[in-house]
């Protein structure tokens, strides 16, 4: 069984719709949309449409909570002034941009997704989330501590645990239980569609592969395809400068960053 799973499109139709024509190509089984469809680029109501329009299963992310509810917040932590000055824009233009219909849509997507296999009389959890199990808008960059990762999905009762919202993907396996029978969890961090911020312009998402020989206590027994895909960045870059966002973000989807 191959899903596939993506996030952060940011209102970035050509991604998104490069997205799309790659997924065709690979055919898989079942596809999820971890969130963050809007903010930061012109195309708010025609990302949300297309994923609409495909009836796939769409979780929250904390700009789709904040758009939803017509919030001037979309606890997105900006770091510095200059950078929080310039979400503000985005933010009130995102608004401004938003139908009363695709704002009833975001404000009545569900916090997260839980999917339950079972293969091999073990029982496996795959959670879907927009930042972390505990908090919509939680960064789980790569270098969070082991134990405190562990505890996440832990109490989330999470053997995979599939998220977005930091836009740089990677997969980390924990194992506890040391021995012949060793209970392995996986976070993956999907990427990004539409924004990506690992030096890499090119849309990300994650193809995961599932049959009868998935385990919890073989932590080589996920197979985890990590996807990249090119899409017109001179046209959503363009399509920023046009508007009255910050020409900053043009910068960012030129870069990668």
């Amino acid at each position: 069984m191959k899903i596939a799973l993506f996030s952060d499109i940011h209102a970035n139709l050509p991604a998104l719709e490069a997205f799309f024509a790659d997924l065709e190509k690979r055919k898989p089984d079942a596809v999820y949309c971890l969130g963050d469809l809007v903010g930061y680029n012109i195309w708010p109501n025609e990302v949300i449409q297309a994923i609409r329009k495909r009836g796939i299963p769409t979780i929250a992310g904390n700009y789709d909570q904040g758009i939803g509810r017509m919030s001037n917040e979309c606890g997105c932590a900006y770091k510095t002034t200059e950078d929080k000055d310039m979400g503000q824009i985005s933010i009130s233009y995102t608004n401004s941009l938003v139908g009363d219909d695709e704002r009833k849509y975001l404000r009545t997507l569900p916090a997260h997704i839980r999917v339950e296999f079972q293969l091999n009389d073990d029982t496996l959890t795959l959670m879907l989330v927009h930042g972390s199990p505990r908090k919509i808008n939680e960064y789980l960059f790569e270098d969070r501590d082991e134990k405190s990762m562990l505890r996440i999905l832990t109490d989330a009762n999470a053997d995979i645990l599939c998220f977005g919202h930091t836009h740089k993907p990677y997969h980390r396996i924990i194992c506890t239980e040391p021995g012949e029978a060793p209970k392995c969890r996986h976070a993956i961090n999907i990427g990004s569609v539409g924004k990506p911020k690992d030096g890499d312009p090119r849309g990300g998402y994650v193809m995961l592969h599932i049959d009868e020989t998935l385990s919890i206590h073989d932590r080589n027994s996920l197979q985890v395809e990590f996807i990249r895909f090119g899409y017109d960045v001179e046209k959503a870059a363009k399509a920023v400068e046009t508007s009255i966002l910050p020409n900053e973000y043009a910068d960012m989807l030129r870069r990668g960053f």
